[in-house]
């Protein structure tokens, strides 16, 4: 895990820090990214900033990184809803959370303990916000510092409702918790109703009582002009329309203020401010990043360790596969193998999958593996993947670089409509606080933020159709942004220039555009800790399955961020219908067929690709594709898997001179005599990923880094 930061903290020069801030991770509630609000704090000279998002931890790990980046110090920290009686109290118009807290962690110990309260209100408080009650403050209030809120603090809300003692016994139990590090907050807004007279009672109960003032200006956007899109972000998420009458300049501001203006507005009070200053050197809470990754906490029977055991059973692999470690191919390449394994610490990792895979085989689920892993001799020969690298030549170090510091990544296929019980055999084994699936956040993309601010904004829906309708598609891993759609398309621009309705819909969708809108699951991806999840992540159960879902997304879950090793479940349909398949013809014909046992030199089956019969086959169908087999007429499952590899936008410009050099073998040439073993199966064209690799590695010379 992470490391506390024991040396004292340097003094910090600023004269004010933000310690109440809200970023996009607040969901639809505020505006600003971590990367915003890094570089706001970095443009005013502040060298600290905190996050204190609502109810959740979403974009702490973003937080942190972005500061870093700039040279800010992180603090992480939670804006919590509170329930008005205990957490499991969920009584309808009596524990709807109403009262707010602000926790900064000091310590790591007070940021796990923030992960700890965040899980806990999610998976028992929950009820319209998760909640936390006194005792789980309790519970985990070391490490903690406490900011009681100026507008919904329990404090504030009593001194709204004239019970002054209520204000004082509450104040008495976060004292009694949290001794000197409570803190009442204080707030400028002198353009909100009585709220001027509320921060008055709150300062002479602080002066009565001996409590430490901190000052505050809560953050949900950067610039008082992005007040309308904080506005409309509610009303999306909400409902209901914009009111756009009012006149702005009187209306509540909750921007970034500088130093400058901070100062200004607490001159009454400069204790309130230099405590600011005082709480942020107080929090020093120091995360590894990208680091150090953390493996499931695998039990091996024999006793032996993880390198050993992994060699053992390899070993035995070798002759389950036919192979024999006679041969000195295939002990050159496994023993060397080992090493890099061994030597990055991975064994635990691989022995983990295989249980899995050999889990799924005992149950008669078929799967599969995709992606570089099928370079791995040790996969194949544990039972990982069902490809021999030595027979297509598939280099090792596209899956694990021994000169890279990169975690191994392998993408399990599982039949998708047994694809959980592998996850739930994972719950069983590791433990069900162990793992969990790994969150991700939809956000609001270019042509969906257009139509959701024309809404908001009261336009009917044909103005936001007709706008996002001009936005063009993006593509995978390019997503069209409302900026490059009015520079690459004519159309929008001229609408844009031309009508100041839409030009309205556009500028106010460009500020939210790319904000996150909402946590979901991520469709494969899944995290095994070796001790409780709770100590290195924020858990909530999904609104839909209620399955345990992190907070984290999966750059900060893994090997980016906290160190998570993450395991794909992928759940494919072609294998639920090739078991299907295979269940059939049992039943059909009394015939037992080993799906990893077909024959991949069959003449009918070639036979059938080059008479155009591909009608249903996976990545064989498809009018262009099938025209491409019946002049091939393929022979070999290498003509198949250049098939699949070339039909791409790029490569496809090379299917014909493939198909011309199959049947015709006296073009087939090579520009250097070395190129010879690595083409020749492709007849001299440049079909892999790993063919590009092997010529930079053997006729240019360069190292696997």
């Amino acid at each position: 895990m992470s490391e506390t930061n024991s040396s004292p903290s340097p003094k910090i020069s600023s004269k004010f820090v933000h310690l109440h801030v809200h970023s996009m991770y607040s969901l639809l509630n505020a505006v600003p990214t971590p990367k915003e609000l890094a570089q706001a704090a970095k443009e005013d000279g502040q060298e600290t900033l905190a996050v204190t998002d609502a109810g959740a931890l979403y974009g702490a790990i973003d937080f942190y990184k972005a500061c870093i980046k700039e040279g800010i110090k992180p603090i992480i920290g939670l804006d919590a809803f509170l329930a008005p009686r205990t957490r499991h109290d969920k009584e309808a118009q009596i524990d709807k959370p109403r009262a707010r807290l602000v926790l900064l962690a000091k310590t790591f110990l007070g940021y796990q303990n923030l992960i700890q309260l965040v899980t806990t209100s999610n998976l028992e408080g929950f009820y319209y916000r998760p909640r936390l009650d006194q005792e789980l403050i309790k519970k985990h209030s070391e490490g903690l510092i406490c900011i009681i809120p100026s507008f919904a603090g329990e404090i504030a809300l009593a001194f709204k409702e004239q019970d002054h003692d209520k204000a004082s016994e509450k104040l008495d139990w976060y004292k009694g918790v949290f001794g000197n590090d409570c803190y009442l907050e204080i707030t400028h807004h002198p353009e909100i109703f009585e709220h001027a007279g509320i921060q008055e009672k709150i300062i002479k109960l602080a002066r009565t009582t001996n409590t430490e003032l901190v000052a505050a200006h809560d953050v949900y956007y950067l610039k008082k002009e992005d007040r309308i899109a904080r506005e409309t972000m509610i009303k999306i998420q909400s409902g209901g329309v914009v009111d756009t009458t009012n006149d702005h300049g009187i209306e509540e501001d909750f921007s970034f203020i500088t130093q400058a203006e901070a100062l200004e507005k607490f001159s009454a009070t400069p204790d309130a401010i230099s405590n600011t200053v005082k709480i942020a050197e107080q929090c020093n809470v120091e995360i590894e990043i990208g680091t150090h990754w953390y493996f499931p906490d695998y039990k091996i029977a024999s006793g032996r360790k993880p390198d050993d055991e992994l060699q053992v059973t390899s070993y035995a692999g070798v002759a389950w596969r036919g192979l024999s470690l006679e041969n000195p191919e295939v002990k050159t390449r496994l023993d060397y193998e080992l090493e890099v394994i061994k030597n990055k610490g991975y064994a635990g990792y691989f022995l983990v999958v295989g249980d899995l895979l050999r889990e799924s085989r005992e149950r008669g689920i078929l799967t599969t593996i995709r992606g570089s892993v099928a370079g791995s001799l040790t996969t194949y020969v544990l039972g990982i993947t069902n490809v021999d690298p030595l027979e297509y030549k598939l280099p090792f170090e596209r899956f694990l670089n021994p000169e890279r510091p990169s975690a191994p990544d392998i993408d399990m296929d599982y039949a998708d409509n047994r694809r959980d019980e592998i996850i739930e055999y994972a719950k069983t084994k590791y433990g069900a606080d162990k793992v969990a699936q790994i969150g991700t956040f939809g956000t609001m993309m270019a042509r969906a933020a257009v139509r959701d601010v024309a809404r908001a904004l009261g336009h009917p829906y044909s103005v936001g159709d007709h706008i996002a309708k001009l936005i063009p598609l993006g593509s995978q891993g390019f997503p069209m942004t409302i900026k490059k759609a009015l520079e690459i398309e004519t159309d929008l621009a001229k609408l844009y220039k031309s009508d100041a309705e839409s030009r309205e819909v556009i500028d106010l969708a460009k500020r939210i555009e790319g904000r996150v809108r909402h946590i979901g699951v991520h469709a494969a991806g899944v995290v095994i800790a070796p001790a409780p999840l709770s100590q290195f992540v924020p858990i909530q159960p999904d609104s839909k399955t209620g399955k345990f879902v992190t907070q984290y997304e999966m750059k900060s879950v893994g090997e980016d961020g906290v160190g998570l090793l993450k395991f794909d479940f992928l759940g494919i349909k072609n294998l639920s219908i090739l078991a299907d398949a295979v269940k059939r013809v049992k039943k059909i014909r009394g015939e037992i067929i080993d799906i990893e046992k077909i024959p991949l030199d069959d003449k009918k089956t070639f036979t059938m690709l080059a008479n155009g019969q591909t009608m249903g086959l996976f990545q064989l169908n498809g009018s262009g594709m099938t025209a491409f087999l019946k002049q091939l007429k393929p022979s070999t499952i290498h003509d198949i898997n250049a098939m699949v590899a070339l039909y791409r936008p790029g490569p496809m410009e090379s299917i014909p001179q493939y198909i011309e050099r199959k049947h015709n073998p006296q073009l087939i040439t090579y520009l250097d005599p070395r190129l010879n073993t690595i083409l020749d199966r492709s007849y001299g064209v440049i079909t892999y990923q790993d063919d590009v690799m092997a010529i930079a590695r053997i006729l240019a010379g360069y190292s696997w880094l």
